[in-house]
């Protein structure tokens, strides 16, 4: 990128100053200095990159004149140097550009994330296990909190539908293209005559709300509370502990059930509650994003998808980046799904530095 004037840098560099200046002086209400902080650390990692921009498109031109000198030995070195940060500078620019974007105010929080079962019934679901195995294990890796919230399991093993809570840095931006379609290809261990089947489960993944993000009025709530029953109508427990919240002005249904503890589930419930009311506030505002919760998970149908794992070839094809890796046991097991994701972010951020007209 080489749009990025020198009165944008200068702004930058000037506004981390004005900033620092205003925190130094001592006479700041508490809440104007917590403000003052919050944007100094947004400012900051911007004017470093700025302040690179500068110094190396300096040196640039300083080693472009001495290029020019008429002794031979000076140019040779300038001309030398010169390459050097010809070299550094493009990749500077870009670094900066890429500060300069905006930024979803989602993207350093913990998320949310649902798998369910689509197409594919008794495949699809231990699918679905396989897929919330690989997410646990990458979020372990990453060294972030993943924590089980519900899971609904299907009689032969693997989920109908799970939710998990993921918390950690940068939770939803490194996890946010995982949500969609996934297919699967291979041969179920119940098939006798070796045929290849093709399943499918649906992730969604969601920015986890705080209480001061959404506010739940308790009158808009219609709580049930019945006895727990485990995967073939078993009984959990003996007492009325799961709970049905019925977020009636959006429709929303939340059946929390794991928990022995009925205050537990309810808790649990209202948490996955204000993440959705959260996701659909955000869709609100910004109906055309196309992480539109609706948009993203589909119907389930084999033909909605963004990703196909096929075993016999052991291959994983994500089709809106046309990527394909042959490394499935690799991505299932977790690490190898760390390839992928920042192939989706690299792609992402070059789209939008290539739609920003101005800098």
């Amino acid at each position: 990128m080489t749009g990025i004037s020198l009165e944008k840098i200068v702004s930058i560099e000037a506004r981390r100053h004005d900033i620092g200046t205003a925190m130094a002086a001592g006479n700041l209400a508490p809440e104007e200095f917590v403000r003052l902080s919050k944007e100094y650390a947004q400012v900051e990692p911007v004017a470093e990159a700025a302040r690179e921009v500068r110094r190396l498109r300096a040196e640039r031109e300083s080693l472009t004149v001495m290029t020019k000198d008429a002794d031979e030995e000076l140019r040779a070195i300038a001309s030398e140097e010169l390459l050097d940060i010809e070299a550094r500078l493009p990749e500077a620019e870009r670094a900066l550009a890429l500060r300069l974007l905006p930024k979803d105010s989602a993207d350093e929080r913990a998320a949310m994330l649902e798998v369910r079962a689509g197409t594919g019934g008794d495949e699809a679901a231990l699918f679905a296990g396989d897929l919330m195995r690989m997410y646990q294990r990458f979020a372990e890796e990453q060294g972030w909190k993943f924590e089980m919230i519900s899971a609904s399991a299907s009689d032969v093993g693997g989920y109908k539908e799970a939710v998990a809570s993921i918390n950690g840095a940068g939770v939803f931006a490194r996890l946010k293209f995982e949500s969609g379609v996934h297919r699967v290809q291979r041969v179920p261990t119940t098939e006798s005559g070796g045929r290849i089947h093709t399943s499918a489960a649906t992730v969604a993944v969601l920015p986890e709300a705080e209480e001061v993000d959404v506010q739940i009025n308790e009158a808009d709530l219609r709580i049930d509370v019945y006895r727990s029953s485990g995967p073939g109508g078993q009984s959990v427990n003996t007492t009325d502990s799961a709970v049905r919240i019925t977020h009636l002005p959006s429709g929303l249904v939340v059946i929390q059930q794991d928990e022995k503890s009925q205050h537990k589930n309810k808790a649990k419930a209202l948490r996955v509650l204000r993440t959705r009311l959260y996701e659909l506030e955000r869709e609100r505002l910004a109906s055309a994003r196309a992480g539109a919760r609706k948009s993203m998970v589909g119907s389930g149908d084999r033909s909605e998808r963004i990703r196909t794992y096929n075993f016999p070839q052991g291959r994983v094809t994500d089709h809106r980046i046309n990527l394909t890796l042959h490394k499935l046991p690799e991505i299932l097991e977790g690490p190898g799904l760390r390839e992928l994701t920042e192939a989706l972010i690299a792609e992402d951020e070059a789209e939008r530095l290539a739609s920003l007209d101005d800098l």
